[in-house]
């Protein structure tokens, strides 16, 4: 292999790369989403520095299923993350992701610094209840159920669509040959070309047990907000730094 050849690999391995060049298609997405109050604690341990808590000390746990994604293919993710301030401005942090393909995973961590790891998580419509699970090795460590389809969210998809669209921030870690940090940054972006198929409100209610090596439980339920349905189409841009804790 050229230089060139090299440079321009879009992935690792060289000789059968994991995943293509961006940006990243997803149609139909559907979400299953399970707003709740954990405890300030909790939220401050989790968020890296120069993010702070938002008011309400709210958190989530999703379930997302992906029939159609450019580069990915068909899978499902499972995962939990914090409301937060950036510098005053409203976002979303991702605290850990669970999916059972390996494409996004490598191209989730290696480019935007996505938490992800290997999990099971599967979300379906069990009779009259929107029902998620995640399992990590052969153990139930989340459920979510949600009335499916209760309040139609039809003339407020606006809204739903500028919620979909807000800032998104990962916190990204790569360490260099020696073991030490080699990549240490806050990493944003921005969903684009959203298009909101349909989205619903209900109640809900969520399970998370303790596991040392999937640590959902560690954001703790005090009071269920309530369950968001969405199906959407939208494309995954490449991040933007925001902040690079090695300069």
């Amino acid at each position: 292999m050229t230089r060139d050849e090299i440079l321009a690999t879009h992935s690792m391995p060289a000789f059968s790369p994991s995943y293509p060049a961006g940006p990243y298609f997803f149609k139909r997405r559907e979400y299953l989403i399970v707003t709740y109050e954990t405890e300030y604690d909790a939220i401050r341990q989790a968020l890296p520095e120069g993010l702070e808590p938002a008011p309400g000390n709210l958190c989530y746990f999703e379930w997302m299923n992906m029939p159609d994604s450019s580069g990915f293919g068909d899978y499902e993710e499972s995962g939990s993350g914090i409301q937060a301030l950036y510098k005053g401005e409203p976002c979303n942090f991702s605290v850990q992701m669970y999916l059972d393909d390996e494409p996004p995973i490598t191209a989730g961590r290696e480019i935007w610094g996505f938490p992800k790891k290997y999990g099971v998580p599967h979300m379906a419509v069990e009779k009259d209840t929107l029902t998620g699970t995640l399992h990590y090795d052969k153990q139930r460590v989340a459920l979510g159920t949600m009335t499916y389809k209760y309040t139609s969210l039809e003339k407020n998809l606006a809204d739903v669509k500028k919620g979909i669209e807000k800032l998104n921030i990962n916190l990204k870690l790569i360490p260099d040959v020696d073991g030490k940090p080699k990549i240490a940054q806050l990493v944003g972006y921005n969903l684009q070309d959203v298009v909101v198929h349909g989205a619903w409100d209900g109640p809900a209610r969520l399970h998370l047990i303790p596991h040392v090596n999937c640590r959902v439980a560690d954001l703790p339920i005090k009071r269920i907000i309530g369950g968001r349905h969405m199906i959407v189409d939208f494309t995954l841009p490449y991040g933007r730094v925001l902040h690079d804790y090695l300069a």
